[in-house]
């Protein structure tokens, strides 16, 4: 089994989308029980598998593709985007620091995969241009500008900044868009994404077992791990984090999406995400080709709504499609998706955004202090499939600690950590004088 590290995981050399993990499991290798089979749940299985650990994924259900409720991870707009995301709720500053890095490891790994044709069409992975527009010149808002720079900088694909951008997609001049920007973006079918990561976990030599879990993991621990011979506990639950996690300050915001024909048929085919964030208007606009049929249509933010009863007579999803139609003409001509028209979900957000982290607090019932061998990769709102490889990433060094039995710590920004370095520094120096 590989040393887990913190570094950025690389596509080929630390990922294969071959049946056979990178490096095999032996029968003495640690043993690792995921809790949620979501996208985070599954990118995390696939990178523990290609480092040799043993991986069993406990879900309560899993992506289905019929007419009733899908999972949120198929729910999700899908377009890889850079923190914060357009709905505009990641705003903790250390898990901003943390999100920046983790989206740009996603970025390069659906990257890759979009780069091989055969393999980009099984997982449903593309790369198209994605244009974000402001009622603004952007050099005229510090905060926006410094987020664009960073964008630039940041290694993604063919940026550039242009107000012509809002006269080549054909936007309503009367909306009021002044100035735009762009970049290549990675854009999931999450549907096809979904089945193809089931399966290739599956071929890898992980189980899935349909089970639903109540109450705290921590009081459930130690009969967890003796259930299913594991070493170490992922909770990757998503909304679920209340209870399972403990933690109240969790919540969800309520989203919902359209589904049209993009075929050509009714208007011309939209080819580039278009986006309008919700720290720059006081709706969104979200406009994705999800693939080669079918364009999203978004989007909604309702904190702490958690019913699912959108319908397409719903004020605020009338709303939602006038205020695209007035953004995009064009979208007026669309017809909705026959077999699935609105998608709908709860994007689980926390109060201090992403968490991954080792279970601060010590396993129950225990006489001695005996730390926890649970690690939580959840709260990631609407950006789960922009974040997942790079939290992956993280949590390989988490479950190596966790197996060394070392104490956890918080999660921590790199200033945080150079501070805690020169303490123990200085602690050192100081004992020997």
């Amino acid at each position: 089994m590989s040393t887990a590290t913190s570094q950025p995981l690389v596509f080929w050399k630390d990922l294969s989308p071959s049946p056979v993990p990178l490096e095999p499991a032996t029968p003495f290798s640690p043993r690792v029980l995921i809790v949620g089979g979501g996208v985070i749940g599954l990118v995390t299985a696939w990178t523990l598998l290609d480092k040799g650990y043993h991986v069993t994924i406990l879900a309560k259900e899993w992506a289905s593709f019929g007419k009733e409720q899908r999972l949120t991870s198929q729910i999700a707009g899908a377009l890889w985007e850079y923190p914060p995301a357009v709905c505009g709720q990641h705003t903790d500053a250390i898990s901003l620091r943390h999100s920046r890095k983790w989206c740009m490891v996603s970025y390069h790994v659906w990257d890759a995969i979009a780069a091989k044709p055969d393999l980009a069409r099984e997982a449903g992975v593309s790369v198209k241009p994605s244009d974000f527009f402001f009622p603004f010149p952007i050099d005229e808002d510090p905060s926006q500008l410094a987020k664009m720079d960073e964008i630039a900088a940041s290694g993604v694909r063919g940026f550039r900044h242009s107000q012509s951008i809002v006269q080549e997609r054909n936007v309503n001049p009367e909306y009021g868009a002044v100035d735009a920007y762009e970049l290549l973006a990675p854009v999931i079918d999450t549907d096809r994404a979904m089945t193809w990561l089931m399966d290739l976990v599956q071929r890898k030599g992980a189980k899935l077992v349909t089970r639903t879990l109540r109450g705290d993991l921590l009081d459930q621990e130690q009969a967890l791990r003796a259930e299913y011979a594991a070493d170490v506990i992922v909770n990757a639950t998503g909304i679920a984090g209340t209870e399972l996690a403990g933690d109240p300050t969790c919540y969800p915001i309520r989203g919902g999406l359209l589904r049209v024909i993009n075929d050509g048929s009714d208007f011309p085919v939209i080819d580039a995400a278009l986006s309008i964030s919700a720290d720059v208007a006081n709706e969104i606009v979200f406009l994705v080709p999800r693939n080669d049929k079918i364009l999203i249509i978004g989007g909604i933010t309702e904190p702490h709504e958690d019913d699912l009863d959108y319908t397409l007579d719903t004020p605020i999803i009338k709303r939602m499609r006038a205020r695209c139609e007035a953004f995009l003409p064009q979208l007026k001509k669309a017809r909705l998706d026959p077999d699935y028209p609105i998608a709908q979900g709860l994007r689980p957000f926390r109060k201090h955004n992403v968490r991954v982290e080792r279970e601060l607090r010590p396993v129950a019932g225990e006489s001695i202090v005996k730390y926890s061998r649970i690690i939580h990769s959840y709260g990631h709102g609407g950006a789960g499939w922009s974040l997942a490889f790079g939290c992956a990433a993280d949590l390989l060094a988490l479950v190596e600690e966790a197996l060394l039995d070392k104490a956890p710590t918080p999660m921590a920004t790199e200033a945080d950590q150079i501070r805690r370095h020169k303490e123990e520094t200085d602690v050192r120096i100081m004992a020997r004088l």
